[in-house]
């Protein structure tokens, strides 16, 4: 019995040091780690909060939007920048009021917000974004800036859009051999190999019939 209080005595001793020199670490890596827990929780609570903020400014500016309101569009889709920009649906406000925007004729105003999504939004948003800012500058017989835009990288998905466009910009400015060009790389996309051509044929013929119509009319289909 002595021998085994004297062996729990040494490792009571033991224990005793290696509190002394290691107590304050785990003591500090305790709280550390617990802090941490909190603060991810707070975040996440917090990024709930924002996004149910954003859903509901969204809303608005849909709601406006769709009663021809730009004015109020306009000051909802700056409130989801200006407070939610991290958001999605910051960007899709963007384009949600360019749109209004553009319909009610004040270009200005559509570029502005599709700017934004250019320069702010990410991947599909930012291409999506630079195709419409490249069309309403197509409407405003901005050639070079559209193609500008266009020229930027983008998602393989957005490749025949992107061709497309660009072609049509060519044949506004009267290129019709680089129209022809562009049109055909956007077929090309669209078909994606002998296995996308057949899923195009059947699902989207309509689309691949309109690029064919544009490469025809322009002498490229001879």
């Amino acid at each position: 019995m002595a021998a085994y209080d004297l062996e729990e005595q040494e490792q009571l001793a033991e224990l005793k040091a290696w509190w002394k020199q290691y107590g304050n670490l785990v003591t500090g890596i305790v709280v550390v780690a617990a802090l941490a827990v909190l603060a991810w929780q707070g975040w996440n609570a917090y990024q709930r909060k924002q996004a149910a903020e954003a859903s509901s400014a969204f809303s608005v500016l849909q709601r406006a939007a769709s009663e021809g309101d730009t004015q109020k569009a306009k000051s909802a889709a700056g409130e989801l920048v200006e407070k939610y920009g991290r958001t999605t649906y910051a960007s899709l406000g963007a384009l949600t009021a360019a749109k209004a925007l553009y319909e009610s004729g004040d270009l200005k105003s559509a570029k502005a917000q599709l700017n934004w999504v250019v320069e702010n939004g990410k991947d599909e948003f930012r291409d999506l974004g630079r195709l419409r800012l490249a069309a309403v500058l197509l409407d405003e017989k901005a050639h070079e800036e559209a193609l500008k835009v266009l020229s930027a990288s983008h998602g393989a998905s957005f490749a025949g859009r992107f061709a497309e466009l660009t072609g049509d910009i060519h044949a506004a400015q009267g290129k019709n051999k680089e129209a022809v060009t562009a049109y055909k790389a956007a077929l090309a996309a669209a078909e994606g190999g002998k296995e996308g051509a057949e899923r195009l044929r059947d699902t989207n013929r309509p689309y691949r019939e309109i690029l064919q119509q544009k490469i025809d009319a322009l002498g490229g289909g001879k």
